[in-house]
């Protein structure tokens, strides 16, 4: 009975994560579109041109400590209306930046967005904080799936708004970028996140580096470093590949773009329950095995439907790997452990992140496409190979004692 009122709070507050990760989840969905597009237009190094999309990925990592201390002062609430702010504050210096022709101001805005995302991603931990054992996984599918919706918004507020600003093709995507983390603040202010449990208020917990030691602890952030730093990889550097390298038009790339991000978040209305009837690790390698499978379908060509084949079973395989990666995070830690040990899994995670995007964009430029798709197949079976062994020792068999 417990379960059940702990899980009617859970699944009210779900929801409401739902709709504003759909909001926020447009933020990067935008800024991956168009930043190496404008970047290439605004860089004089051709090498320079995905460093906004970069940026984004740094602030992100940047940002993730930063917002669990604010929300660990204020609470969720507090610390996610802070976050929508920095939103609206992003895609106003990045909309500026656009359309005066300035390549570090719009980086700036970009850098500025990486600090919002911080404060999405940690939605799904959120989610999961009040949840029971039975629901916790599907409560961070739930929030995931509002992405889907993300993944629609962005890419259309990219193609309604082209031309919105007079001299600028593009800065107008980015004015749309800090409306609808306008429109997250008020859906926010619905959020009722409970009290954290009691014993967060007496109990400190292990030290982060003996949590951190743990192999599983180990093996989860690896995991998601993989599954999140091999996808933003690949998706990073094919926009400029479609449009650049291989002449596809400009609407195509926004359009895989799109089709990407769906892939990313469709599967989360079914990836909590395949995690309750596989388990977490399973889920993970499948997620893995697709990530390494977009990989040979960009090596067997590059056509538009090449492209847009890769980057939806890229986004498939990041949603299984990423959330499968997440419920391994949340088994690594006592209640009143969660806040140091999520922030510290999602710095380590996206710093490597923001590593991998800047990569891609000077390996494009000196290796081409293919370099890059080569490159995700090492990563991916070791990556694989690590879990595998992991569990065949019975790591995962554990619990925080």
């Amino acid at each position: 009975m417990s379960h059940a009122i702990d899980d009617a709070a859970s699944r009210r507050n779900a929801r409401i994560l739902a709709v504003a990760q759909a909001l926020g989840g447009a933020n990067p969905a935008i800024i991956v579109s168009l930043g190496g597009l404008v970047g290439e237009s605004l860089a004089r190094d051709p090498g320079l041109a995905t460093l906004p999309v970069s940026l984004l990925q740094l602030g992100l990592a940047t940002g993730t400590l930063p917002a669990s201390l604010v929300m660990r002062r204020l609470g969720r609430r507090g610390g996610y209306l802070i976050g929508a702010t920095i939103g609206v504050l992003a895609g106003s210096i990045a909309a500026t930046g656009a359309a005066i022709g300035s390549f570090w101001l719009f980086c700036l805005g970009t850098f500025v967005a990486g600090f919002y995302s911080s404060y999405v991603l940690s939605y799904r931990f959120a989610a999961a904080d009040t949840a029971s054992p039975a629901f916790r996984a599907r409560a961070i599918s739930w929030v995931m799936a509002g992405g889907l919706a993300g993944g629609i918004i962005g890419p259309q507020t990219v193609i309604w708004t082209r031309g919105l600003v007079p001299g600028s093709e593009f800065a107008g995507g980015f004015l749309g970028q800090a409306a609808l983390a306008l429109l997250s603040f008020g859906v926010l202010l619905t959020l009722r996140a409970p009290p954290p449990p009691p014993a967060a208020s007496t109990a400190v917990g292990r030290p982060l580096s003996v949590i951190a030691r743990q192999p599983r602890f180990l093996l989860a952030v690896a995991a998601g470093l993989v599954s999140y730093g091999m996808m933003s990889f690949v998706m990073t550097a094919a926009p400029l590949a479609m449009v650049v390298e291989c002449g596809h038009p400009v609407g195509a790339a926004t359009l895989g773009i799109q089709w990407h991000i769906l892939a990313m978040y469709g599967p989360s209305f079914v990836t909590g329950r395949l995690i309750d009837r596989l388990g977490k690790v399973p889920v993970v390698l499948i997620g893995l095995a697709l990530t390494a499978a977009a990989a040979l379908v960009g090596l067997s060509g590059t056509s538009v439907a090449h492209f847009w084949t890769a980057l939806v079973l890229l986004g498939i395989g990041w949603n299984l790997g990423f959330i499968g990666a997440t419920a391994l995070v949340v088994d690594c830690h006592r209640p009143e452990e969660r806040a140091k040990t999520q922030a510290c899994n999602d710095f380590l995670v996206f710093g490597s992140v923001a590593i991998a995007s800047f990569s891609s964009g000077q390996l494009l430029s000196v290796g081409g496409w293919a370099t890059l798709n080569w490159l995700v197949l090492p990563v991916t079976a070791a990556a694989a190979l690590a879990l595998l062994v992991g569990r065949a020792r019975g790591v995962f068999r554990a619990v925080p004692a």
